[in-house]
């Protein structure tokens, strides 16, 4: 599995799956495909934050292949 932690691996179109900010605690997972990077650091502990095509914002837990 690719590692959503690591900026390198993230690319805007890619389908992902994230954590939102609210869902941290449930663990609820939301899918879709990534318009806009926000992290700028190479890499964060907790994945790459991103906003969804939805306009969602979130932390990637899981790059779909």
């Amino acid at each position: 599995m690719i590692d959503g932690r690591q900026r390198k691996n993230v690319k805007i179109g890619l389908f992902v799956e994230i954590i939102q900010k609210p869902h941290q605690r449930s663990g609820e997972l939301t899918e879709g495909v990534i318009a806009k990077i926000l992290t700028k650091a190479q890499n964060h502990p907790y994945g790459i934050k991103v906003q969804l095509e939805s306009g969602l914002v979130g932390r990637i837990k899981n790059i779909i292949e």
